[in-house]
């Protein structure tokens, strides 16, 4: 059986999952039995390969603190897991503002936590998380370790600034390149870039080495998302936890739209689509991108990101842990769903 990304890596996965469902646990101001409690405990328990936290630790392996790691002179501690935990706060609460912009009412195949607990506690439960994620921070944070601040930033700005892009752009079909690729930066790949650079420099990395990670996680976010804009035209509801063609429906111009924006014969069938559009004409148009040349042309951009984040750690192949960039490369050039 192929291991599981956490597996090929090496890194114990409940140590990470105890350490998230921590920050909630041991929150004094939030009872146990309360909705906030158990909403936010359901949402992390709900699944998700923890891309993010493994992120944080892979880079905390390329750090020169001693302290006697297999992978280098650093080692996973307390400090490492609790980065770790905050990264995927920041990315489970974004998930629920995202649910609530996109209308949709699955995530990972099952209802999402706004159609459960109504869209004003949902948004409630999606501030908090972000909230709590800043005073987590802020409680081991001194002047020497500026850097955490980053993950703040994400958690309080850079996020909220990609999500409303993605609210200001619905059914946008004069949406630039320009600015697809820069929403998505700010939406995706930015946090993992930082995810890797955090976890770097908590251990004290050189700074030139925290910034190739960050290039590399970068690269690798950018290809991620654009396999996530193709999957929604390729895969079935069942891979992807959701109806195919989502995207389309709820009016986010992706890259594959945007290439087929380009074609003079399917530009009009998709500048056709609105909110109260019909099933008939989503499915006209979803068939006309898929049998155009917008899906190979979104592959190549993926595959060019994915030869750039190889190009950016090329200064750290004779590191002890450079291994571990070759198995997060593999797992994000050939992920499913």
């Amino acid at each position: 059986m192929k291991p599981t990304l956490h597996e090929a890596l090496q890194i114990d996965i409940k140590r990470i999952n105890r350490e998230i469902e921590n920050i909630v646990k041991y929150d004094k101001d939030v009872p146990r039995t309360s909705v906030l409690s158990h909403s936010v405990l359901q949402l992390i328990r709900s699944g998700g390969k923890r891309l993010r936290p493994l992120l944080v630790i892979v880079g905390s392996r390329f750090g020169t603190a001693k302290t006697g790691s297999r992978f280098g002179t650093a080692k996973t501690g307390r400090r490492q897991l609790q980065l770790a935990a905050a990264a995927e706060f920041i990315h489970a609460a974004s998930l629920i503002h995202d649910d609530i912009i996109d209308r949709s009412d699955l995530r990972r195949g099952a209802p999402s936590l706004h159609t459960q607990t109504g869209v004003a506690e949902a948004v409630h439960i999606g501030n908090y998380m972000s909230a709590r994620v800043v005073e987590l921070l802020s409680d081991f944070t001194s002047d020497h370790d500026r850097f955490v601040h980053d993950l703040s930033s994400l958690a309080t700005a850079q996020l909220c600034i990609g999500e409303y892009e993605q609210l200001q752009h619905a059914f946008d079909y004069d949406l630039t390149l320009k600015q697809y690729l820069e929403k998505t930066r700010c939406k995706t790949a930015q946090l993992m870039a930082t995810c890797l650079r955090v976890g770097a420099l908590s251990t004290d990395a050189r700074p030139e080495v925290a910034d190739a990670l960050y290039r590399f996680g970068e690269s690798l976010g950018m290809a991620f998302q654009i396999e996530d804009d193709i999957l929604d035209f390729t895969a079935t509801a069942e891979m992807i936890g959701k109806p195919a063609g989502s995207d389309l429906r709820r009016g986010q111009v992706t890259l594959p739209v945007l290439y087929a924006l380009s074609d003079p014969v399917l530009a009009p069938r998709i500048r056709a689509i609105h909110a109260n559009s019909s099933e008939e004409e989503i499915e006209y148009a979803l068939q006309g991108i898929c049998v155009g040349d917008a899906l190979a042309r979104s592959q190549q951009m993926r595959m060019d990101y994915l030869q750039q984040a190889m190009q950016a750690i090329e200064l750290l192949r004779g590191h002890p842990a450079y291994g571990q960039l070759e198995v997060l490369h593999q797992y994000f050039g050939g992920k499913t769903a």
